[in-house]
């Protein structure tokens, strides 16, 4: 066993490796690293221009680290990989593009202003983070002089795209990769703790999400999330609602999303590209 010094300098030294490593990923696309101050929070994006009056497409990253086994929080919910950047990284469509952390991602312990444990475990999804979101996408729409939003949330992140599309009049489609959006339901399969102060996408955004083009993408070796975190969402939609449920054999949490990732969304950015009517 390691002395209780080694220990601690071997978890710091892995904070410090997950801190540097989303920077890294965009400085190596040439994507700018920016901390934006929305709604109380600090949060770190990274974007890469496109021509004004475009769809701006927003990649929201996913829970991270939010705890270190069963029962204790992790004191820096950044993610040890940001799947969420990667993809938006890996998407080819012009356009716009940009990613947006989480409140207490990448941003501890310097510009971690309101960083509580619970931002990360019970309140992930509260309405506080909702609202520094919904301010940062502000700020970038305005920024880049954006037409639309199209908001791609990744685990956790994409319950937070389904909560921001139902309280937003500018978004033009919603897509989520092995998400949690029946919050309730995904608790009780998972026997989990109760996000309690944590809005649930299925009860507060999917009635007010009838009209907008979703698609909402699963894996069926996916043991954290998979097809039962998002059915009892789809169950929740008006049945007008032009959604569908993708539920890719093989697909896990995290495999093989990058690989796959322009081919699975291609029909939806042609769907999403046709003149509304």
């Amino acid at each position: 066993m390691l002395p209780r010094a080694c220990l601690l300098l071997a978890l710091l030294a892995g904070c410090a490796d997950r801190l540097a490593h989303g920077p890294a990923l965009a400085a190596a696309a040439g994507w700018p690293w920016r901390i934006i101050q929305a709604g109380g929070f600090s949060l770190a994006s990274a974007s890469r221009p496109g021509p004004p009056g475009a769809m701006l497409t927003v990649f929201l990253e996913g829970d991270g680290l939010a705890y270190v086994n069963r029962t204790q929080p992790a004191q820096d919910p950044t993610p040890t990989e940001p799947m969420a950047l990667r993809l938006a990284l890996t998407h080819q469509a012009p356009g716009p593009l940009a990613w947006l952390g989480r409140p207490c991602q990448y941003t501890l312990p310097q510009q971690g202003q309101g960083c509580s444990p619970a931002l990360w475990t019970s309140r992930r999804y509260a309405p506080e983070v909702v609202a520094s979101l919904g301010a940062a996408l502000d700020a970038m729409k305005a920024a880049t002089g954006a037409s639309g939003l199209l908001l791609v949330g990744y685990s956790g992140g994409g319950a937070l795209a389904a909560l921001l599309a139902a309280g937003r009049t500018d978004v033009l489609g919603l897509i989520t990769v092995a998400a949690n959006l029946d919050l309730a339901g995904w608790v009780a399969q998972k026997d989990l703790a109760p996000l309690v102060g944590s809005q649930d996408p299925a009860l507060a955004a999917a009635p007010r999400l009838g009209r907008l083009p979703q698609w909402h993408f699963t894996g069926t070796a996916d043991r954290v999330t998979g097809a039962g975190a998002v059915q009892g969402f789809i169950r929740r939609l008006p049945p007008e609602a032009p959604a569908q449920l993708i539920d890719l054999p093989g697909f896990d949490h995290e495999c093989c999303w990058l690989n796959d990732w322009n081919r699975l969304v291609r029909p939806a950015l042609a769907a999403l590209a046709q003149p509304q009517r």
